[in-house]
C-alpha cells in the first residue's frame, strides 16, 4: 500500500508539472497542437475566400469623391454566407493577425479562425459587426486583445471593399450579457474574447469605429453614423 501510494503521488506530481508546463507554453505561444491544425484550416479558407471574392459582383457605382453606398451589396453578400464559409480577411497590426474570418461563432467554426456572429452584420451595412475569437487555443487570434489601444487600426477586407476602423474603447461584461449583441443602428466592429484568459465567465470586447474604405485602389472617408 505504501509503495502504491508513493507511485500515485509521483503520478500526481508528473501530471501537475505537465499541466503547469502546458499552461506556461499556452500563455506565451498558445496551444501548439490546435494552432497547427488551425493554420491548415486558414490556408483552406483563404483559397475559398479568393474564389468567392472573384465570383462576387458588388454592383457598386463609384462616382465623385464620396464613398459609395455599400448597403445593398453588403446585405446581398451576408445573405449568401453559410456557417463555415469564409467572410473576409481581418488584419489587426497590434495583435499581429492577418486571418480569414469564418461565418459563425459555434464551436466548430471558431476552431478555424475568428468568427462573425451570424445575427450581426457585415461592413458596409451601417450596423454592428460582431467578431469573436479564441484566446488560448486554435491559433488564439485574440490572445492579446487587452493590448489594443484607442487609435489602433483594424482592417476588414471583403469582396466589395477594404474597410478601415479605429479602436475607440473596450468593455468587460458577463458572458450572459446578450445586450452587447444588439445593433444600435450604427456601424461599429466589436472584437470579442473570453476574459480572463483560460476562463469564460466574462467577455472582453474592443470596439472600433469606421474611418475609411478602399475600393479598387481608391481610399474614401467612411464615417456612417446611422442607416
Amino acid at each position: 500500500m505504501r509503495r502504491a501510494g508513493h507511485k500515485f503521488g509521483t503520478l500526481l506530481v508528473i501530471v501537475g508539472l505537465g499541466t503547469i508546463t502546458w499552461v506556461g507554453v499556452t500563455w506565451v505561444w498558445e496551444d501548439p497542437f490546435t494552432s497547427l491544425w488551425q493554420r491548415f484550416q486558414q490556408r483552406e479558407l483563404a483559397d475559398r475566400y479568393e474564389r468567392q471574392a472573384d465570383l462576387f459582383r458588388p454592383g457598386i457605382l463609384v462616382s465623385g469623391g464620396e464613398a459609395p453606398d455599400f448597403r445593398q451589396a453588403a446585405r446581398r453578400y451576408r445573405r449568401s454566407l453559410e456557417e463555415g464559409d469564409p467572410v473576409g480577411r481581418l488584419r489587426v497590426r497590434r495583435l499581429g493577425i492577418d486571418m480569414v474570418v469564418v461565418e459563425g461563432t459555434a464551436t466548430e467554426p471558431l476552431k478555424r479562425g475568428p468568427g462573425r456572429y451570424e445575427r450581426s452584420f457585415v461592413p458596409g451595412e451601417r450596423e454592428l459587426v460582431y467578431v469573436a475569437g479564441h484566446r488560448t487555443t486554435y491559433g488564439a487570434p485574440f490572445s492579446r486583445i487587452d493590448r489594443l489601444r484607442p487609435g489602433d487600426s483594424v482592417f476588414f477586407e471583403l469582396p466589395y471593399g477594404t474597410f478601415e476602423y479605429r479602436i475607440t474603447r473596450h468593455v468587460i461584461v458577463r458572458a450572459t450579457d446578450v445586450g452587447v449583441l444588439r445593433s444600435r443602428h450604427r456601424e461599429v466592429v466589436a472584437l470579442q474574447a473570453c476574459e480572463p484568459r483560460f476562463f469564460a465567465s466574462h467577455r472582453y470586447i474592443a470596439y472600433a469605429e469606421p474611418v475609411a474604405v478602399t475600393v479598387d485602389g481608391t481610399r474614401y472617408d467612411y464615417t456612417p453614423t446611422s442607416r
